[in-house]
């Protein structure tokens, strides 16, 4: 049981990171939200996964013996519920950045960054500094 666990958080922080790291802003939002589902299930095999008893102590016993340890399982309930919020309130600002600027590609909103004369903000240094994608298979500049 322990060892299909482990596999099933290995594959999903894989596939968390890989869309973490995309160009395309909503996979980057959606692997952050997979990656916290990764996190909940670290958190979850914390306490016992093959246990049949409740979490609640028998009248006269002073020690819990054998039984689920609710703390985990009150724990991944409570950041289920932030994450979901904070995945929602994600993709909100998400879908105002396209609206506003009409693209959604990580790399071309760097060209929305301040001019250098601004002194709060970093100023945006320029086409010299941008990464290079080779040309992909549709003859369309970008990461494959």
């Amino acid at each position: 049981m322990i060892w299909m666990l482990a596999f099933t958080v290995w594959v999903t922080v894989s596939a968390g990171a890989y869309l973490a790291l995309s160009r395309d802003v909503f996979r980057c939002v959606l692997g952050l939200a997979i990656l916290g589902a990764a996190a909940n299930l670290v958190l979850f095999a914390a306490g016992r996964l093959g246990s049949v008893q409740p979490g609640v102590v028998p009248l006269g016993d002073e020690l819990l013996q054998g039984a689920a340890n609710p703390l985990p399982q009150a724990l991944v309930l409570t950041a289920i519920v932030i994450g979901f919020a904070l995945v929602c309130f994600s993709l909100a600002l998400v879908l105002r950045l396209i609206q506003r600027t009409g693209i959604d590609d990580a790399l071309e909103l760097r060209q929305a960054e301040p001019e250098p004369s601004d002194p709060v903000k970093p100023p945006y240094v320029g086409e010299g500094f941008d990464p290079v994608w080779p040309e992909s298979a549709a003859g369309k500049r970008g990461a494959p």
